[in-house]
């Protein structure tokens, strides 16, 4: 047996190893903590949109509490500016609301009864956490500014006269050593915008000169986020003090919801969802075991297709993580019911009033419980022999390399879970260099066979027939719906060439015909790799595109060795660590607000769809060895291209 190890000297346990960190020491060092993952901005959740909240979020308490009706918010590639026309911050506290912790007027509940933040810390991390913070407050007739560089304040101005409207502006830029390589991505930023205008009716929010403005709240996030003519009925919205929705039933597989707790889209649900999902469920069956001769629903066909939004507003909420992405609060207030109790009696109330008083929108609803419960009939023997044959093929052996950690699994290990990524591959060269220079911890790699098949237009039947299709669910365990979900990354990861082009496509198809909620929940990406490596003896420089490439080749001068990547195989496992670790290049696969699933389907992969044979005429690529007048006609462009 192997004897004990004694520390050494060096690394003895005494009083100088304890330290106390400031608190900007203590954001800087664990910035998890207080913004969640940093990320490069190619997700939502990344923490330079947490930045961007934060300051947003104190403008929105003062809408919310009745002082300013206009918020002006700038952003750059580096630089976010926020000007609200509230009240201002009062100029003897300017600089400690946004460096001291435990100062700020969250903590009176008097004055903001249900606020976005209660902890006094989202703009003290902003500050902490940006290489420039300012901030000005106007207050009759002062203004009061101070600048800070990484939370050390480095302008503390006297107040002097103005004439400016009363309000306050902040203005950071992200510091690059914390988020390195940083970009926003505009319809993420859009999304925010929307998001405080349909929570916030009657708010107008000025962002990079566009207006942006709701009258109808959550219905018109639906309308928007809805494709109106897949509707099967009419928008219902309920509105009380304290709690606001809006549903309806689509045609497209999943369940869509967009939750909020005061203000806060919380992205992972929390309570309030769970208890409304549970009313919706209780009360439609009630109402139609009274109005259908005691027709019982199951709780899945009534879910199926679901479009919804559902916003509240509770005293002193608890969060399950300073970022706020799910709510941990069981009551109302100190004193009030439970979320779930408050739900369960508005919606059984409200909802079961308005089917009673539309019975249109009713039977229209019925219909469409009526197909979900025979798709679910009609798949039940089908799926029970895909199962079966899902666990004869060893689907972990023979398809999967999984990683350690997975989503959800790990409450302890919770920065590792939000990294959890699988990368889906094509041919066994690929798969093989991702799979020895992956992170055996947060990175699996699913092998695919060939290419996968094209799903447009089919029921999910299909999913559990196709063996491929069958086990790739499998192993995402998205079976059920995305609760499940063992990755919080879904990678697609193949050649930039016209085959990879093409199964890209086909798992795109894949994902956005039976589990769009993959998508709409940002998990879904596209890894970039380098097209061409520029090298001489000293220096190597991996190039994404043209354009880096020709720099690349002036920069190392002389004859450098140029290499144009063909395929992933070809690039080593040595090299392909570099692009799937702290470097990776995600490009994150969004559904614009302005096109459906089923209008984005039909244009990619249906047949032969005119405006995608005019789309593909316009933008043929000439090679340098094509006669421009070569061009092919429409009966000549190879199927492929067009699929």
């Amino acid at each position: 047996m192997a004897e004990p190890q004694v520390p050494s000297a060096q690394h003895a346990y005494t009083e100088d190893s304890i330290r106390s960190l400031d608190w900007r020491e203590h954001i800087r060092l664990r910035p998890g903590m207080y913004i969640g993952k940093l990320g490069d901005g190619s997700s939502y959740d990344d923490g330079i949109y947490v930045l961007v909240k934060e300051v947003i979020d104190n403008s929105i308490d003062e809408y919310v509490m009745g002082h300013g009706r206009t918020i002006d918010i700038k952003i750059s590639d580096q630089r976010v500016q926020v000007r609200d026309y509230g009240r201002g911050i009062p100029l003897g506290k300017v600089v400690e609301v946004v460096s001291k912790i435990n100062t700020g007027g969250k903590y009176d509940s008097k004055v903001f009864q249900k606020s976005v933040g209660l902890n006094g810390v989202g703009t003290k991390a902003v500050n902490a956490l940006s290489n420039y913070f300012l901030v000005q407050s106007v207050r009759e007739g002062q203004l009061k500014a101070a600048e800070f560089s990484q939370g050390i304040l480095t302008s503390d101005a006297a107040p002097v006269k103005t004439s400016q409207r009363n309000g306050t502006l902040m203005t950071f830029q992200p510091d690059e050593s914390i988020f390195r390589n940083y970009r926003f991505i505009p319809e993420y930023l859009e999304n925010q915008i929307w998001n405080y205008c349909y929570l916030n009716a009657g708010l107008t929010i000025n962002f990079n000169g566009q207006k942006y403005f709701s009258e109808n709240g959550l219905k018109d996030l639906l309308e928007r986020k809805a494709d109106r003519e897949s509707l099967r009925y009419d928008i219902i919205h309920l509105k009380a003090e304290d709690i606001e929705l809006a549903l309806t039933h689509g045609n497209d597989y999943g369940e869509e919801y967009y939750s909020f707790v005061n203000g806060q889209y919380t992205t992972q649900g929390g309570t309030h969802l769970a208890a409304f999902r549970e009313a919706v469920v209780k009360t439609v069956q009630e109402f139609f075991a009274k109005t259908n001769k005691n027709k019982k629903y199951e709780a899945s066909d009534i879910r199926a297709s679901i479009i919804a939004a559902i916003s509240v507003r509770v005293q002193e909420p608890v969060f399950e993580s300073q970022t706020k992405t799910k709510l941990g609060s069981i009551n109302m207030g100190p004193d009030g019911p439970t979320v779930r109790g408050f739900m369960l009696d508005f919606v059984k109330e409200h909802l079961d009033n308005y089917l009673h008083e539309h019975p249109l929108v009713a039977d229209a609803l019925r219909k469409r419980i009526d197909q979900s419960e025979r798709e679910r009939t009609d798949m039940a023997g089908v799926k029970k022999l895909a199962n079966q044959r899902a666990k004869k093929a060893n689907l972990h052996n023979r398809k999967l390399r999984d990683c350690r950690f997975h989503l959800g699994e790990n409450a302890k290990e919770a920065e590792k879970e939000l990294l959890t990524t699988l990368f889906i591959t094509e041919g066994d060269s690929a798969s093989g260099s991702i799979t020895k220079s992956r992170n055996v911890e947060t990175e699996a790699v699913f092998s695919l066979r060939g290419k996968p098949l094209n799903c447009f237009g089919l029921k999910k039947k299909i999913v559990y027939e196709n063996e491929e299709l069958n086990l790739l669910q499998h192993a995402l365990n998205i079976e059920e719906g995305i609760e499940g979900l063992r990755y919080n990354r879904v990678v697609v990861a193949t050649d930039a060439d016209v085959d990879g082009m093409h199964i890209r496509l086909l798992l795109l198809t894949f994902f956005l015909q039976f589990f769009p909620d993959l998508v709409r929940n940002g998990h879904v990406f596209i890894l970039e790799t380098p097209l061409f490596r520029v090298r001489n003896k000293k220096t190597t420089i991996y190039c994404y595109n043209e354009q880096e490439k020709q720099a690349a080749m002036r920069q190392l001068g002389r004859n450098p060795e140029v290499t144009r990547f063909k395929g992933l195989g070809e690039i080593s496992p040595d090299e392909f660590g570099k692009f799937i670790g702290d470097n990776i290049k995600l490009e994150p696969v969004i559904l614009q607000s302005d096109r459906s699933i089923q209008q984005v389907l039909t244009y990619y992969m249906g047949k032969n769809t005119p405006a995608r044979q005019e789309f593909i005429i316009d933008n043929l690529r000439q090679e340098k060895d094509l006669v421009t007048s070569d061009v092919l006609p429409v009966a000549e462009v190879p199927e492929e291209d067009l699929a």
